[in-house]
């Protein structure tokens, strides 16, 4: 069965640093551990065969970019197998956090022992192609809340839309993954993005400025100022222009899913597209620093 699946695209191996030093503590909120699979096996339910990608080529990552601290999130390819993750998580020096999957056969000692290993909060999906439901969501709900754990929601614009009463009534705090995917072509005043602004005006809700290159129409154009996937720019600006306590960025490194060569990002671009969307010195380090430590570095 593995054979016939697509092996997606390695990350760009020449890692930029970004044209601005990043404030002490920068985070990463959103990047992947994948493999390598001689240690960490790939999921035999997995949708595409992603590239090893281990936490000491995230390092390297790190230390060209000035990245400190990161949000290890828990990828498909790994199934419920969290071990990856967690495995660079305990090599990180508490520089490190983790964002899990679980499900209901995980159990309570179980998630217990993830939020000694570190994990912060749990990611679930109300996208088709991928695993996860409402009732699943309703039924971790209150685990993850004994926890103080977040939840991560990735979804698409359409299922924002389609999900959104069970969304409000969600009781714990909740980031809506990759700005809910919604396509720059549909403009500002898109029914999912006034959505998610809307949400975004209440505490409970966050967003993550993250995975613009899957968003993005223009490919990696550099249609604006020498940067790539400008036309997310607007995006950025008006979620953070919204709830600027309550946004987070990610690089979502090694990109998998990622078959085009031309739409692999740059970690540096990625970074100095931030800088763009935020606008000051101020607003950068509340994106990088302060909000993810709200969120992740408390305890």
């Amino acid at each position: 069965m593995t054979t016939k699946l697509p092996y997606a695209l390695p990350p760009d191996p020449n890692t930029r640093p970004p044209g601005f030093v990043l404030p002490t503590n920068a985070c990463d909120t959103h990047f992947h551990i994948f493999g390598p699979p001689d240690k960490f096996p790939f999921s035999e339910n997995r949708r595409y065969t992603p590239p090893g990608a281990p936490f000491e080529h995230y390092q390297n990552v790190q230390r060209l970019t000035g990245l400190t601290r990161g949000i290890a999130v828990q990828p498909t390819a790994h199934g419920m197998d969290n071990s990856a993750i967690l495995d660079a998580v305990a090599r990180s020096k508490g520089n490190l956090r983790a964002v899990v999957r679980f499900d209901n056969k995980t159990t309570d000692r179980e998630l217990d022992e993830l939020n000694e290993a570190g994990a912060r909060g749990a990611r679930f999906s109300l996208m088709p192609d991928r695993p996860g439901n409402v009732a699943m969501i309703e039924q971790a709900l209150p685990r993850m809340k004994k926890l103080n754990w977040s939840l991560v929601l990735h979804v698409e614009s359409h299922t924002l839309i389609e999900h959104q009463e069970f969304i409000r009534r969600i009781p714990i705090p909740t980031v809506i993954d990759h700005l809910a995917r919604c396509r720059p072509s549909n403009g500002l005043n898109q029914l999912a993005f006034v959505l998610l602004l809307e949400l975004l005006r209440n505490d409970r809700f966050w967003t993550k400025i993250c995975s613009v290159d899957k968003i993005s129409e223009t490919k990696c154009g550099r249609v604006k100022n020498g940067l790539p996937f400008s036309d997310v720019i607007p995006f950025g600006r008006a979620v953070i222009e919204t709830a600027p306590e309550r946004v987070l960025w990610g690089t979502d490194w090694p990109h998998g899913n990622t078959f085009n060569p031309g739409q692999i990002p740059n970690e540096g671009d990625l970074l100095d597209l931030l800088a763009e969307m935020a606008g000051s010195k101020f607003m950068l380090r509340k994106i990088l620093v302060q909000n993810p430590e709200h969120l992740y570095f408390r305890n």
